[in-house]
């Protein structure tokens, strides 16, 4: 594996890279990445069932979302691809790499939330209140409007609540379940993220058989909030390193 990612490199042919959204998101968030990835990779990305223009109704699952990928790569002929997960996305991303490994060759995440219980799930669904959001951050709500469109923006909020109460209740992944992954993969989290912390993210990178720990200075946890140029740089360096 490592010898055909090589010799793409030495060769001038790119990389394949998959993007990965997060929750509450759609591919369109990374649009300004690609602009700057485009000309080193070959860029894939897709809308997870019930986000943005895919109106899949279904409830929502990580699982779910891991058989949305599957189903992706088959689609496109994809193997031993390459992953750049933001949040939920990340979290797929090692789902499927502990499910099917065979898909993925290296993992890069950033801003995914690892500590799932009930206090934590608590913490995250206070603040999926559609009717709140609706009233008190009508931009947010406005921007997720079309975002989603056609899709009801409050029905995918109140599945994301409802996900992340099952991730607490105990369907979250076990710590055997990272510690069986043996791609390499690097845990990015902002040094301002106020989701996702340094601890949660450590812990999973040393679980984790061949990863590394990267805290981003400045960094938040919405993706749009962060410096393009920086982040684009960080996935080249990994995707296109050993």
């Amino acid at each position: 594996m490592f010898f055909i990612y090589w010799f793409s490199y030495i060769s001038g042919m790119k990389l394949k890279l998959l993007l990965l959204h997060g929750a509450l998101g759609n591919k369109d968030q990374f649009a300004s990445l690609k602009e700057k990835l485009i000309s080193q990779f070959d860029i894939y990305d897709f809308n997870f069932s019930g986000h943005g223009s895919n109106t899949n109704d279904v409830e929502f699952s990580i699982e779910l979302f891991m058989e949305d990928t599957l189903f992706f790569l088959d689609e496109y002929n994809l193997d031993n691809v390459n992953i750049f997960g933001y949040s939920m996305g990340g979290y797929v991303a090692l789902k499927l790499a502990k499910e099917h490994p065979e898909f993925v060759n290296k993992i890069m995440t950033l801003g995914t939330k690892f500590h799932w219980n009930k206090e934590s799930a608590e913490k995250e669904v206070k603040m999926l209140n559609p009717e709140i959001i609706e009233e008190k951050i009508p931009k947010f709500a406005e921007d997720l409007r079309q975002n989603h469109f056609p899709n009801d923006w409050k029905s995918i909020m109140r599945k994301t609540a409802a996900m992340m109460t099952s991730l607490g209740n105990g369907t979250a992944m076990k710590p055997s379940d990272f510690a069986a992954i043996a791609q390499p993969v690097l845990i990015c989290v902002g040094a301002e993220d106020k989701m996702v912390t340094i601890g949660e993210s450590q812990a999973i990178a040393d679980l984790l058989q061949d990863a590394d720990l990267m805290v981003i200075p400045g960094f938040k946890h919405p993706i749009e909030l962060n410096d393009v140029e920086i982040l684009s740089t960080l996935i080249q360096n990994y995707f296109k390193g050993r």
